[in-house]
């Protein structure tokens, strides 16, 4: 089969080189976003009086049917033509003979898989925010179900004070609202254009940068032409917020796995999300939780692949970046199915009834007597020291704080009054945390009702992101007819393209001319 190089070669590629070389089993995912900037690179072509309209128009419709016949499953792959750039162009010369052989022009496979990869994780990152916030959704919708259930919040994985199990849900809202608002982040540098970059150097032909840019959505051309095409730090950023998201997942995993284990016995998980044992008819084992646990793993060890990857290697394209694509694709799967399984599991969590009753006869609410006495005028570590000495006395006579009688109490201090006994009740204790960000009730109602306010929002800005060609079909392919609207002769189009707007400002602007 003949090369896209095989002018310069003598020998044939060995079999076992193409087979080591190829990744088409891998950035075949890549087709509709391939397809998606050839056919913009196309129309580019056109306005700039590059190849003819009717070239266009029938470069077009060849790629809008070879994109059919992938999705159908009707599109063959062979090993010898390595990638889904390859594929698709010999697809289409198939389709439309020699005219195919224009669609390369001022186009390199560099900045080619760039782009390519800058729109898929484009749509991605789409995907994720929205599974984000369902997940979201799911636990502020957990938060306020639980809004007067209170468990031991925990230190060191020993009770410390009670909180409610709403505040404890929020808490892991804050965390995927961290993980929603760098992927946002991350969204901004990628939606930039490396197309038109070349091979390394840019081309000396008049393409329109800021024309394809406008088409597929981007807001910005990427500044530099070697690093457009050896630039992957977009990747390498969205895995790391993907790695830092199945953390929070992670932790979140554990405690479903403890809480509902008979140890602990906080709650329930819905047995739609466990599985049984083989040999244990009794089990009930919390899966789903468990493997997302591990899952996370596989996410970090794509950041760790990704950074060894690019670490050591030169300016500009090298054929090590082939490898990135492995490592990306899984940490996006990953990371989208563990999303999608937890938002639909979170809502069927059921509380164990009367959990609070066993929560009465341990010590969480010994800082509530030290800061009692603190408003009475001790010192803190003063208090501290002094409730230390009763938690002490209880310990010894075996019986819990709620236990102590006021005479009891004030032989440790006489600050202690009647109206100390009122401290011992949880309610009171969660309640009397009203500072901003605590566990009173008050508080976290407010919370709840902000984080859904804010669902609101986040998800309206969401249907709003979605850039679309003029003239686009959904999937962002453009149809032939608009190949060459503005055509030849057309108001706004002229064979200077960006190098001949770029010498007309080039005067006293120095290094800033020419493409941006």
């Amino acid at each position: 089969m003949k090369k896209a190089w095989s002018g310069r070669f003598r020998e044939e590629t060995h079999p076992l080189a193409e087979a080591f070389t190829a990744s088409i089993s891998v950035d075949r995912r890549l087709y509709r976003h391939d397809v998606q900037g050839s056919i913009a690179h196309c129309r580019m072509l056109a306005r700039q009086h590059l190849i003819t309209r009717a070239e266009a128009a029938a470069l077009i419709a060849g790629l809008e049917e070879v994109a059919r016949e992938i999705e159908a499953g009707r599109f063959p792959h062979d090993p010898r033509l390595e990638d889904i750039h390859l594929h698709i162009e010999r697809r289409l010369q198939d389709k439309v003979g020699e005219v195919a052989g224009k669609l390369h022009t001022a186009r390199s496979r560099n900045d080619q898989v760039a782009l390519d990869l800058r729109l898929y994780l484009r749509e991605e990152t789409r995907e994720v925010l929205a599974r984000l916030l369902a997940l979201q959704a799911a636990l502020t919708g957990l938060a306020r179900e639980h809004l007067d259930v209170i468990v031991p919040g925990y230190t060191h994985l020993r009770r410390a004070q009670p909180v409610l199990l709403g505040h404890h849900w929020l808490a892991y809202y804050e965390m995927f609202r961290r993980d929603l608002q760098r992927f946002v982040e991350v969204h901004q540098r990628i939606n930039v254009l490396p197309l038109g970059a070349g091979a390394l150097a840019g081309t000396s032909l008049p393409i329109d940068r800021r024309y394809v840019a406008k088409l597929l959505g981007f807001p910005k051309v990427a500044g530099n032409s070697l690093d457009a095409v050896s630039d992957r730090d977009f990747a390498i950023e969205w895995t790391a917020a993907a790695a830092l998201c199945m953390l929070h997942v992670s932790r979140l995993s554990e405690e479903l796995v403890l809480w509902s284990g008979e140890e602990f016995g906080f709650l329930e998980l819905p047995e739609a999300f466990c599985t049984g044992s083989s040999m244990l008819p009794h089990k009930v084992n919390p899966d789903v939780a468990e493997l997302a646990r591990g899952k996370a793993g596989r996410v970090f060890g794509a950041l760790t692949a990704l950074l060894t990857l690019m670490k050591g290697l030169p300016l500009a394209y090298n054929r090590d970046m082939q490898e990135d694509k492995p490592a990306l694709f899984d940490a996006v799967d990953t990371l989208k199915e563990t999303l999608a399984v937890f938002a639909a599991m979170l809502p069927g969590v059921r509380v164990t009834p009367g959990l609070a009753k066993g929560l009465t006869g341990d010590f969480m609410l010994s800082v509530d007597l030290a800061e009692y006495l603190v408003q009475r005028g001790l010192p803190f570590r003063t208090a501290h020291e002094v409730v230390g000495r009763l938690v002490r006395y209880c310990m010894d006579k075996e019986i819990g704080l709620a236990n102590l009688t006021l005479d009891e109490m004030r032989r440790f201090s006489d600050r202690f009054a009647p109206d100390a006994l009122a401290r011992l009740s949880l309610h009171a204790a969660v309640n009397a945390r009203r500072s901003a960000g605590g566990t009173a009730r008050v508080n976290v109602l407010r919370a709840v009702k902000g984080a859904e306010a804010e669902l609101v929002r986040q998800r309206r800005r969401l249907a709003g992101t979605a850039p679309a060609a003029p003239g686009a079909r959904p999937d962002g392919s453009v149809p032939a007819r608009a190949a060459s609207r503005k055509g030849p002769g057309a108001k706004g189009s002229g064979r200077k393209g960006e190098q001949g707007r770029a010498g007309r400002r080039a005067g006293g602007r120095g290094a800033r001319g020419g493409q941006r």
